[in-house]
């Protein structure tokens, strides 16, 4: 018998003219994911009632008629958005739990997040009942996502929770790369950061972090990159488990939040002018260590290691690779330049504290102890600015 979910009468939220009305579009290609520059053209509207309205492709206009105070994601990255603006009290879920690492908070005074208590949507699939169940105010997730990767979903049941819970404002900006879709415009991390605080009424907090970020990794950072010609090549690819035999390769040139900090850090893509295409939806063809070495980069950056520390990645890892009849004949392996690569998923204090490693990592004779102020950014997250 098929369920029926009524409008909760606590909640005005609604949406409107939304690309969501578009019943074709995106339906069909799966992983739809992506980050682009650029101006979109949104709009954002208050009216003299207090009411608001957010813009944000491809998921169009929601309205409000006050703050969110609670709110769901899937991707981590926009858990971190949504902490950075002083909204962790309030967040109701995360995709898998397991890649919300939430151990840099620790080093923020004042920043936390009870990950115990959060929903986990993902569980062999996501069931639409827990977004009823969760009845958040909005929902910080792209509804192409839900539709094109996760079995029972189509675009009447996105309608419904939009109607009857709270809207939906998100841009999947973790990678561009395979999407098979028409009109989808991506976002940088910061431009969608931006759309994140307008929902929250927190431009405040998202200026500070801008104004960081400028300082920081666009200003102190950079200054002190070797030219590029002198910068090491790397290669950045996903490897599963403590003893990898296959790797799925990235491209720094896809555009994409997963690998924002090492764009930040000027990285040298060893891939270019290979026929090595970067991992995408569309391609999901790996490498092994033979073709890796004929790649050879002078740096190894492996992502799908992000809850081990560096010890823990050296005596795992990088230790079976020095023992492989084929990885130890890698440059990287030889001359101990092989590194955790960092997250997927990447918000704006994870994007400061992967800055600060990496940059630590590949050019130690530069950087070295803590390349931001803990307390600065503690202090914009509970709003004293």
């Amino acid at each position: 018998m098929e369920t029926t979910h009524t409008a909760p009468t606590r909640r005005q939220y609604i949406t409107g003219g939304s690309a969501l009305a578009a019943g074709g579009l995106l339906v069909g290609c799966s992983d739809i994911v992506g980050q682009g520059e650029g101006d979109s053209g949104d709009g954002n509207r208050t009216d003299s009632g207090g009411s608001y309205t957010v813009e944000m492709a491809p998921t169009g206009e929601g309205s409000f008629d006050s703050v969110p105070e609670t709110w769901a994601v899937y991707c981590p990255g926009y858990a971190d958005m949504g902490v950075a603006l002083g909204q962790a009290d309030g967040l109701q879920s995360a995709g898998y739990k397991p890649r919300f690492y939430t151990r840099w908070y620790d080093e923020l005074d004042g920043v936390s997040v009870d990950k115990d208590s959060l929903y986990e949507l993902y569980q062999s699939g996501i069931d639409q009942e827990i977004f009823f169940e969760m009845d958040a105010d909005v929902h910080v997730i792209d509804p192409n996502w839900l539709i094109n990767n996760f079995d029972g979903w189509e675009r009447t049941d996105v309608d419904e929770i939009r109607d009857t819970v709270g809207p939906f404002v998100d841009n999947l900006i973790f990678r561009q790369t395979g999407v098979c879709h028409g009109d989808y415009r991506y976002y940088s991390m910061y431009e969608a950061f931006e759309k994140v605080a307008e929902v929250f009424q927190a431009t405040d907090r998202y200026e500070a972090f801008e104004s960081l970020h400028d300082e920081y990794v666009r200003g102190r950072v950079a200054d002190a990159l070797p030219p590029e010609s002198e910068r090491p090549t790397g290669l950045f690819a996903h490897a599963n488990g403590t003893e990898p035999e296959v790797f799925s390769p990235y491209r720094f040139d896809t555009g994409g939040t997963s690998v924002k900090h090492w764009r930040d850090l000027g990285v040298r893509d060893a891939l270019v002018g290979t026929d090595v295409q970067g991992f995408s939806s569309t391609n999901r063809k790996r490498i092994d260590y033979e073709q890796l070495l004929e790649i050879d980069p002078d740096v190894l950056l492996l992502e799908g290691h992000g809850s081990k520390t560096a010890t823990e990645f050296e005596n795992t890892v990088v230790e079976y690779m020095r023992n492989h009849d084929v990885a130890s004949e890698l440059t990287a392996v030889q001359n101990g330049r092989v590194f955790r690569g960092g997250p997927t998923y990447q918000g704006p204090i994870y994007n400061l504290f992967l800055v600060e490693r990496g940059a630590k990592d590949r050019y130690p004779d530069r950087f070295s102890g803590e390349l931001f102020d803990r307390d600065r950014v503690a202090d914009i997250v509970a709003g004293a600015l």
